[in-house]
């Protein structure tokens, strides 16, 4: 740990976070689950507000799967409305401050303005070179993976390897993630980053994503400094 600031001595190049536990923050605040949702964004600005300021050089958040879509129509319609509020009020000082923006992901189910939201933002800030931040919309791992295997069949490949794939991938050009942080007690990948994260060490916390804060990020990222990354050498 770097006492001067509190910041880990060695930290991930590319941290990846499955938000977890807005509906359960808001259940146990008897809240609609809306609100949970909504105080998930704000934290969600706090923490990409950190990552930025310690140096990370690459954060990728999982925002809404594939799955997600089974939710009622009610909680689905009001994650739509608070991702667009996001994109507006928010994604703007995000790239003043330095930030690229990338989505991962199908975006053909959101609706038109929405989608043109998230893809001025994305021009705005394709220069950027502060951090990358991923942002993971109707994504699912399988899906991925299936869709770069078809676009590489479509362009005649005969034989495919472990490159083509990843270069095919969403997050093509981008490192595989050193760090997957999953809050709310829950222990499993989720169908997120399936190929990126082979080697990537896990970080499970029972924090709510709600009540994830700076202080509990850099936790997080301490006990990765003290891990001894072998992928497989040993």
């Amino acid at each position: 740990m770097d006492k001067r600031n509190d910041i880990p001595a060695h930290i991930p190049t590319h941290v990846g976070i499955i938000m977890d536990g807005n509906g359960r923050w808001a259940k146990k605040r008897g809240l609609p689950r809306t609100l949970g949702h909504k105080a998930g964004g704000e934290a969600f600005v706090k923490i990409v507000t950190e990552c930025r300021k310690i140096g990370i050089k690459c954060l990728t958040v999982y925002a809404f799967s594939t799955e997600n879509w089974k939710r009622s129509e009610s909680e689905v319609t009001a994650l739509m409305s608070l991702m667009k509020e996001y994109m507006v009020r928010y994604t703007d000082d995000l790239v003043k401050n330095g930030i690229r923006l990338r989505i991962l992901g199908d975006l053909s189910r959101f609706e038109s303005a929405t989608v043109d939201e998230i893809n001025k933002r994305i021009e705005l800030s394709k220069n950027n070179d502060g951090m990358t931040l991923c942002i993971a919309l109707n994504y699912g791992g399988r899906a991925e993976l299936t869709t770069a295997v078809n676009k590489l069949l479509r362009s005649g490949k005969q034989e495919i390897t472990e490159q083509d794939i990843s270069d095919a991938l969403y997050t093509a050009s981008l490192p595989d993630p050193d760090l997957i942080i999953r809050t709310s007690g829950e222990q499993r990948t989720s169908n997120f980053l399936l190929w990126q994260s082979a080697y990537s060490e896990y970080y499970f916390t029972d924090v709510l994503w709600p009540d994830f804060d700076e202080k509990e990020l850099r936790k997080a990222i301490e006990e990765y400094s003290k891990r001894n990354r072998r992928f497989g050498n040993s």
